[in-house]
């Protein structure tokens, strides 16, 4: 059955123009552990900030405003010795606290540009946009299946795209696209499949199961054709935008294997209103290495995620605009369980948190 979503009430949000609305005390994907090489400066505006990060004296990955106080250079303009970042436009000085330690002008005293807290885990710089004093490691999603995995069987990319970041985590709680946006990689076996929604509030599952079916092209390395298979996907969302896809298939009737099941990270973190960083890494802990199975499975991915995901998903936000998703009416199909439930814990997290901040 299908249905209209109500364009008021049910705790969502109302109204024609969009709002910038950010969930802060959460950990996002600034980018990852090897961008930040030698003397680098990496400049990536997230949540609507500009901030630049860089190794600290000591190695350790350090996040200040990508903003000087003085003229409002940008301090990835510059350039970093030492672990201290050196304003190219009047020289002024700052290391990873965002303190100024260096004034050719006279002395730093109490001049300061914001800083944020960033740990590096599992190959990922993840930064925290909210109050600091809440910034706990602990909550980081884990994501240790990234370095478990040797590096052939490590297929990682950053994927700008156009789009409001909640439409590319729309596109991975909802795996039926697949069917119809990826057929010769991808899909095949969404639509048909059974599928369960678990969990709440800043975390929520989403399980497909399809049994005797044809498996999607992504599985011919396990299940080559014309074998009919047993395939299971999960993804699990982490607010706000990380989410953990788990794939696996055996010829129909044999006993699973979980030591055969793929895992991929999709991590979307807001740029701005219109656009996002959209991070991902697919792993494997078998034909690990087979240069050809990786060579195809990356060729597939870039084929899903750059030639088809990335241009659809910009034409979804081209047809929306500055509207508010739900002031557009949008219509209901089961399919969209998933999705239409993230939205809503998202939003009534994002709620709490600006209850919190009054």
């Amino acid at each position: 059955m299908t249905k209209r979503s109500p364009s008021s009430g049910e705790g969502l949000p109302t109204g024609g123009k969009r709002t910038m609305r950010y969930l802060k005390n959460v950990w996002y994907q600034a980018g990852w552990e090897a961008e930040l090489d030698g003397d680098s400066l990496l400049s990536r505006t997230l949540l609507g900030e500009n901030i630049v990060m860089f190794r600290g004296k000591e190695g350790a990955p350090q996040a200040i405003l990508d903003r000087c106080p003085h003229r409002f250079a940008p301090l990835s303009a510059g350039r970093l010795n030492d672990g201290v970042v050196t304003c190219g436009y009047h020289g002024l000085s700052f290391d990873g606290e965002g303190r100024c330690v260096g004034n050719p002008h006279g002395k730093p005293g109490a001049i300061r540009t914001r800083s944020f807290p960033i740990v590096a885990r599992n190959m990922i710089l993840w930064v925290w946009m909210g109050d600091p004093d809440q910034a706990d490691a602990a909550r980081i999603p884990d994501c240790s299946f990234i370095d478990e995995t040797p590096e052939a069987a490590r297929i990682t990319g950053t994927l700008p795209t156009g789009a409001h970041y909640q439409l590319i985590v729309d596109n991975i709680m909802d795996l039926s696209h697949a069917d119809y946006l990826h057929p010769t990689t991808l899909g095949g076996m969404f639509t048909g499949a059974k599928t369960h929604v678990s969990g709440g509030n800043d975390r929520l599952l989403i399980e497909y199961n399809a049994v005797d079916c044809n498996p999607a092209p992504a599985f011919h390395s396990i299940v080559p054709p014309p074998q009919k298979a047993d395939v299971r996907v999960e993804v699990q969302w982490f607010a706000a935008g990380v989410m953990i896809l788990a794939a696996g298939a055996q010829p129909t009737g044999t006993t699973r294997d979980p030591g055969r099941d793929s895992f991929t990270l999709h991590s979307i973190t807001p740029e701005t209103d219109g656009s996002a960083h959209y991070f991902y890494c697919s792993t494997r802990p078998f034909l690990t290495d087979n240069v050809e199975v990786s060579a195809s499975i990356k060729a597939a991915l870039e084929k899903a995620f750059v030639e088809e995901d990335k241009p659809m998903l910009e034409l979804q936000q081209r047809q929306i605009g500055d509207a508010d998703f739900w002031s557009l009416n949008p219509l209901l199909l089961p399919i969209d369980s998933a999705a239409v439930q993230v939205r809503r814990a998202l939003d009534k997290l994002i709620d709490a948190e600006a209850r919190d901040e009054r």
